[in-house]
C-alpha cells in the first residue's frame, strides 16, 4: 500500500548501506586481480630492490581476497552487542564510519605504495559487511508489518544482487577496471556509505527496539505512526506488550545462551543449516568454476565477464520474483523445494561434466545447467536464507542469533574460498556432489521439520517452534525461558 511508501524509502536507504556492500565486495575485486598484483610486485621492487617471487604475490593475492570474510566475520561477532547497546540506526551509522576509512585506505594506498592499505581496508570492508548485513536484517523486520515482514527482509537479497551486478559492470575495462582506476573502483563502496549515513539521519530508530529493549512506548508509538502512516497499532503494540511483558529487566541472551537454550533449539538448527550454511550449497564454488566451463565451452576470454554479468543479472531478477512470491507461497516451500532442485540440478551438472567432450554440444548445456542452478537459487535459498531469520527469534535472542548466523556464514564463505581450488584439484567436476549433499539435506530438514512463519506474530512462531522443542515434554512452555526483553 501507498501509505507504507516511508517504510519503503527506509528499505532502500538500508539496502544502499547495508546487503549492497556484501554484493559489491564478493564481486568488484575480481577486475582488478592483474593490477593490484602488479601493485605488489612494483611495491616490492621500490622496498627491496627484487621482484616478488609468484608464489609470495599469490598469498598475498589470497590474503586481500580473504580476509574480507575475516573482518565479516568480526563485523558479526559485534552484531550482537552493538545494535543492542546503541540502537540499531546508531549501530548503522557507525558502520559507515568505518566503510568510508575503509575507501580512504584503498584510494591512498598507491601513493602511499602500500599493498598493507589494501589488506587494511579489506578488513574493514568486511567489518562493514558483517555488522551492516546483521543489523540491516534486524532494523528492517523490526519496522516491518507482519504481512510484509517476508517481501520487506528479502529485499536484502535483492540489494545483494543489485551489488554483484554493479561491481561486475564497473570492473569491466570500460568503466573503471584499467590499471589508473583501480584504486577508485575499490574504494567505491564509500560511496554508499555516505548515503546511508546523511539519509538515515531522518529515519526513526527501530519501533521494536525502543519499545521492547528501552522501554519508550510513545517513541516506539510515534516511529510506527510515522513510517506506516496509520494511527490504528492496537495490535502491533499489543504483539510488542506480549514480548516485553514480566521478564523486563533480565540481561539479553548471549551467544551460549542461544547454543545451549533448549526453548530455541530448533530455531538455532533451522538458522545454522539452511539459512547461515547457504554458503555450503555451492552457489560461490559454481561462481568460481563458471570460468572454467565458459571455457571449455569455446567462449573467448575477454566475452567472459559479460557472461559473468548474465549471470548476475538472473540471480537479481530471480531474487526478485522471489519477492512477489515469498508471501504468497511462504519460506518453507520456497526454501526446501530450491534446494531439492538445486541438488537435482547439480547431480546432473556433475553427470554431464564427466561427459563434457562426448558431444560438442554439452559444454552449452552446462552453460544452461548453471543459469538454472542460479535461477533456482535466487527464487528460493537466496532470498528466504535472508527473510527467515528475522522471524524465528524474539527481540532479546536475535542480536546473539545473528552473531552465530555470522559466524557461520563468513567462516563458511572463508573456507570455500580457500579450500575450493584444492578440492577442485582433487576432486574434478565431482566436488560439486558435496554440495548436492548439503542441498538434499537442507531440503529434507525444511520439508519435514521446520514450521511455516509466512503471515505470523514473533509470539505465534515461537509457539509452533515450542512444539518441536518441547515434544516430548507436556506443553508446559516457559515464557521465562524464552526471555521476550533485551536490557544489560
Amino acid at each position: 500500500a501507498l501509505q507504507y511508501w516511508r517504510l519503503y524509502l527506509l528499505t532502500v536507504v538500508l539496502g544502499i548501506g547495508g546487503s549492497f556492500q556484501y554484493g559489491i565486495q564478493v564481486s568488484v575485486i575480481a577486475s582488478p586481480a592483474v593490477h593490484v598484483q602488479s601493485f605488489v610486485n612494483h611495491t616490492w621492487m621500490w622496498r627491496y630492490d627484487a621482484p616478488v617471487d609468484e608464489s609470495t604475490n599469490q598469498l598475498i593475492w589470497s590474503l586481500i581476497v580473504a580476509v574480507l570474510s575475516l573482518g565479516a566475520w568480526a563485523g558479526a561477532i559485534h552484531s550482537g552487542s552493538l545494535p543492542v547497546t546503541y540502537g540499531r540506526k546508531k549501530a548503522l551509522l557507525f558502520n559507515n564510519v568505518v566503510a568510508i576509512v575503509a575507501a580512504l585506505f584503498m584510494l591512498f594506498s598507491r601513493i602511499a605504495k602500500s599493498f598493507e592499505m589494501i589488506l587494511v581496508g579489506r578488513f574493514l570492508y568486511g567489518y562493514n559487511v558483517g555488522l551492516g548485513l546483521s543489523v540491516h536484517l534486524m532494523y528492517l523486520g523490526e519496522c516491518s508489518p507482519k504481512t510484509l515482514r517476508g517481501f520487506l527482509t528479502l529485499t536484502s537479497s535483492m540489494f545483494i544482487g543489485f551489488g554483484k551486478v554493479m561491481g561486475q559492470i564497473i570492473g569491466i575495462k570500460e568503466v573503471m577496471g584499467t590499471e589508473e582506476m583501480w584504486p577508485y573502483l575499490l574504494a567505491v563502496s564509500g560511496i554508499p556509505a555516505i548515503l546511508q549515513f546523511v539519509t538515515l539521519l531522518f529515519f526513526p530508530e527501530a519501533p521494536r527496539y525502543l519499545y521492547i529493549d528501552k522501554g519508550d512506548t510513545e517513541g516506539s508509538r510515534k516511529a510506527l505512526q510515522w513510517l506506516w502512516q496509520e494511527d490504528d497499532l492496537k495490535l502491533e503494540m499489543d504483539d510488542m506488550q506480549k514480548e516485553r511483558q514480566s521478564t523486563q529487566g533480565e540481561k539479553a541472551k548471549t551467544v551460549k545462551d542461544v547454543l545451549t537454550s533448549r526453548c530455541v533449539r530448533w530455531q538455532l538448527l533451522t538458522l545454522a543449516i539452511p539459512c547461515a550454511g547457504v554458503q555450503f550449497c555451492g552457489i560461490n564454488a559454481l561462481y568460481f568454476y563458471a570460468y572454467d566451463i565458459f571455457r571449455e565451452s569455446g567462449i573467448p576470454k575477454d566475452q567472459m565477464h559479460y557472461l559473468a554479468i548474465g549471470i548476475g543479472a538472473t540471480e537479481l531478477i530471480t531474487v526478485t520474483l522471489c519477492s512477489l512470491l515469498i508471501d504468497r507461497a511462504g519460506r518453507k516451500k520456497l526454501m526446501g523445494y530450491g534446494y531439492l532442485l538445486m541438488g537435482v540440478t547439480m547431480s546432473l551438472l556433475t553427470v554431464m561434466l564427466s561427459i563434457k567432450d562426448m558431444n560438442s554440444a554439452i559444454p552449452y548445456v552446462n552453460i544452461a545447467l548453471i543459469f538454472c542452478v542460479i535461477c533456482i537459487y535466487g527464487l528460493g535459498p537466496s532470498g528466504v536464507s535472508m527473510a527467515l531469520p528475522a522471524d524465528l527469534f524474539l527481540q532479546a535472542w536475535r542480536p546473539s542469533a545473528y552473531v552465530i548466523s555470522g559466524t557461520i556464514n563468513w567462516l563458511g564463505m572463508f573456507l570455500v574460498g580457500m579450500l575450493f581450488g584444492y578440492i577442485v584439484d582433487g576432486l574434478g567436476q565431482f566436488c560439486f556432489l558435496i554440495f548436492v549433499a548439503y542441498c538434499f539435506l537442507s531440503a529434507g530438514f525444511l520439508l519435514y521439520f521446520v514450521p511455516e512463519t509466512k503471515g505470523k506474530t514473533m509470539v505465534e512462531i515461537m509457539e509452533d517452534f515450542n512444539k518441536l522443542n518441547y515434544k516430548n515434554r507436556e506443553a508446559e512452555i516457559e515464557m521465562i525461558d524464552a526471555t521476550l526483553a533485551t536490557k544489560f
